[in-house]
This record gives C-alpha cells, sequence and structure tokens, in this order.
C-alpha cells in the first residue's frame, strides 16, 4: 500500500496519517505541517510543491487553516497525501520530503478555541459517586439524560512533553476547622480523549448528531491533570475551577476521523430513554470508538481503559454542547472524560485505581503511588483498529510533574 520500507506492526501506517506540526534541529523557529507515516514525519508542505500541487493549506505553520476549510478540503488533502505515498511514480520527488521522526520537535499543533471537559464514563461517574457519597445513588439524577459537561480554560492546555508545575491552592480535608494555601497534595490524572473541531458552526443553530463528521476534524489524547482536594473544596456550587485550569494535555497527532471506520462500534445499551436531539438508536452507525488506552507512571502501567464502553459519544457531546445555540469554531477542543472500565485496572484517575487513597498502586520499582509525586512522568498512549485487521495509533501524551511554585 505504501512505497515506504514500513515494519509489519506499524501504528503509523498508509491508512493513519495524522497530522502534526514539526521543526528541526537545524530551523527550529520555522514550523511546519507534517504528517507521520512509519517512523518518518512527511514535510506536508514541501510534498505538494515537489509533486507540482502547492496547497497553501499545507504551507501553514499550524492546523488553524485546514481545520477552517472543512471537510471537502480534508478529504481532498488526505487522498492527495495518500496518493504521494502510496503511488511508486511519486517516489523520487516525495522521499526527499521524509524526515526521521527521531529528530524533529513536535509542538501544540492547533490554537484551541474553546476547551470543554465531559464526564460521559459511568463507571467513572459511579465510581466518584461511591467514593464521595457512600451509600447514595452513584450517580446523580441527570448523567443519563444529558452528557455532564464543564467549560475549561483553553490558554492552559499545552502539548504532550510540557512540564506541569504542581498547582497551589485552597484546599480542606474533613477534619480541617478551616482552609489552608498551598501545593497540591492530590494531583491526579484523568485519562481522556479529544475531539478537535474544524468547521465552524453558526450561531444560534445547533449541530445533529448526523453532523458530527462534518464539523469534527479529528481525534488527540488527552490529559486533563487534576487537582482533587482544591477541586473538592471549590467545587460546590458551580463546578470544577481552579483544580483544573493548570494544565491539560494533549498528544501533538490528530488522527483524522477518516483513519477511523474500522473502530466504530455501538455504544452501551442506553437503560434511560434520551431524548430525541440525543437519540442514537436508529443511526445506521453511531460514534462509539474501540480504543484501547495504557496509563504508564514512570513507565509503569498501571491501567487500561477501555473507551468502546463510555456511556455518551463525541457525536452526542456536540450535539448537547450546541442545543441552545452555542456555536463551534475552528480549533475548539472537547473532551470525553475520564475513561474508566468495569475492572480493576481499567481506571483512568488515581482517584478511582486507589480508591481515594486508601489502596496505593505499586510501581515496577517497588515504590507506591496513591497521588503524583514530584518528579512522576505520566504518559497515556492508545491504539484502534484499523484495515485489514491492523491497528493505528494515537501517539502518546506525556507529562512529567515539577515542585510548586
Amino acid at each position: 500500500m505504501t512505497w515506504l520500507d514500513l515494519p509489519a506492526d506499524t501504528l503509523f501506517g498508509i491508512d493513519n496519517l495524522p497530522y502534526g506540526v514539526f521543526s528541526t534541529a537545524d530551523d527550529p523557529q520555522r514550523r511546519r505541517l507534517g504528517v507521520a507515516i512509519g517512523t518518518w514525519v512527511l514535510d506536508a508542505g514541501a510534498a505538494a510543491r515537489a509533486v507540482g500541487s502547492p496547497d497553501p493549506l499545507l504551507e501553514a505553520p499550524s492546523l488553524d487553516p485546514l481545520l477552517a476549510a472543512g471537510r471537502p478540503a480534508w478529504t481532498r488533502v488526505r487522498e492527495a497525501l495518500t496518493r504521494w505515498l502510496s503511488d511508486p511514480a511519486f517516489r523520487t520527488v516525495v522521499e526527499p520530503c521524509l524526515v526521521p521522526a527521531e529528530g524533529v520537535a513536535l509542538h501544540l499543533p492547533f490554537t484551541v478555541g474553546d476547551y470543554v471537559d465531559f464526564y460521559a464514563s459511568e463507571h467513572h461517574a459511579s465510581n466518584l459517586g461511591r467514593i464521595f457519597r457512600p451509600g447514595s445513588e452513584p450517580l446523580t439524577p441527570n448523567w443519563k439524560h444529558l452528557p455532564i459537561g464543564y467549560h475549561g480554560r483553553s490558554g492552559t492546555v499545552v502539548v504532550s512533553g510540557t512540564p506541569v508545575v504542581r498547582p497551589n491552592g485552597q484546599r480542606k480535608a474533613p477534619t480541617d476547622a478551616a482552609p489552608t494555601f498551598g501545593p497540591s497534595r492530590r494531583l491526579d490524572i484523568e485519562a481522556e480523549v479529544g475531539f478537535v473541531v474544524g468547521a465552524a458552526s453558526e450561531l444560534g443553530t445547533p449541530v445533529a448528531q448526523e453532523d458530527f463528521a462534518e464539523h469534527v476534524f479529528g481525534v488527540c489524547l488527552v490529559n486533563d491533570w487534576s487537582a482533587r482536594d482544591i477541586q473538592a473544596w471549590e467545587y460546590v456550587p458551580l463546578g470544577p475551577f481552579l483544580g483544573k485550569s493548570f494544565a491539560t494535555s494533549v498528544s501533538p497527532w490528530i488522527v483524522p476521523l477518516d483513519a477511523l471506520p474500522a473502530a466504530r462500534v455501538a455504544p452501551p445499551t442506553r437503560d434511560v430513554e434520551p431524548l430525541p436531539y440525543l437519540d442514537d438508536r436508529d443511526a445506521k452507525q453511531p460514534w462509539g470508538l474501540d480504543l484501547a488506552m495504557e496509563v504508564r507512571v514512570n513507565g509503569s502501567l498501571i491501567s487500561r481503559p477501555p473507551f468502546a464502553g463510555m456511556y455518551w459519544t463525541a457525536a452526542q457531546q456536540l450535539a448537547h454542547m450546541t442545543v441552545n445555540g452555542a456555536s463551534v469554531r475552528p480549533g475548539d477542543l472537547f473532551a470525553s472524560g475520564t475513561v474508566s472500565g468495569p475492572d480493576r485496572g481499567t481506571e483512568g484517575a488515581l482517584i478511582e485505581l486507589t480508591w481515594n487513597g486508601e489502596r496505593p498502586v505499586t510501581l515496577d520499582d517497588g515504590t507506591t503511588r496513591s497521588f503524583l509525586d514530584d518528579g512522576d512522568e505520566v504518559t497515556i498512549t492508545a491504539t484502534a483498529p484499523g484495515r485489514d485487521g491492523g491497528r493505528i495509533g494515537f501517539g502518546e501524551v506525556t507529562g512529567r510533574i515539577l515542585p510548586a511554585r
């Protein structure tokens, strides 16, 4: 399928072709649009010029113009890239545009507009309900009627590899008489999947589920870092704020929706009938996705969250996010919320995995963690089914914790 000599088990084959932005050591200030294939990054703008089809969408220093161009342009560009990398007639002119992946620096690939984080895993929401409301119903009464979410801070969305400074803030334990101020003592992760909006919608006009692929360009990995002690004290009555807004890490490669047909699955059976705008039971193919995720702390595998079990799909989230008439624009990012499964070892956050610190996890070096220590490095990866029984990859999102300032 390609004239490149790729390993049989590569996660960046010709059926993936995720987009990113890179620079090289010999020209660090110049950012270029790149496409990952095997162990290479294709300089997309240079390739377009080399084949005699220069494209301003591929010459930009970010994905922003391509995102704004909409579905017809996304299809055209992907078809061209696939043709250049699969037809041997292009090899002579395209091969010099390949850069070894190990020699590039990857950057935040698009300008983040609005950032919304959801709460779409029934297992995650139920676990937190049991932790914080023992003896009560674990889910709040609205949970199965709508995708719960909150607006985050887009300015603190950072690319994988960016260090995360432990946040300061107010925290109050149940036994404390008054709040204290200082570094978070319960710094946590949230393993999530992000969806990058391309084409804008009109203010006042909702985006229906069937129009999801006309507005969403692609998928990335997200770690929505969480200071649980700050969050617990501040969130009543308006929800997450400073316990979430200090950093959100995203993977540098955006996998286009067009790479994911083999990953689409039906979501779990819902036991509460959704309102019509959220009802996907008659959809030809709902937007459940079969992603297999892995979470590592300092190289130790601690969890394998399964994305296929998410109660609310990204199409339902987008429909709900805009049903009041709110518009979306190129570069908007919305995330799934913590991905957790039903079994031990499938939780996407330490607060669940350690049951609020009561049962610490043991790392490969023999040390234990209830929450994150300074110096800890967290890496989240994911793969999904590709064509012909293969798998495609999403790269990784990684961050190392630095001490509070």
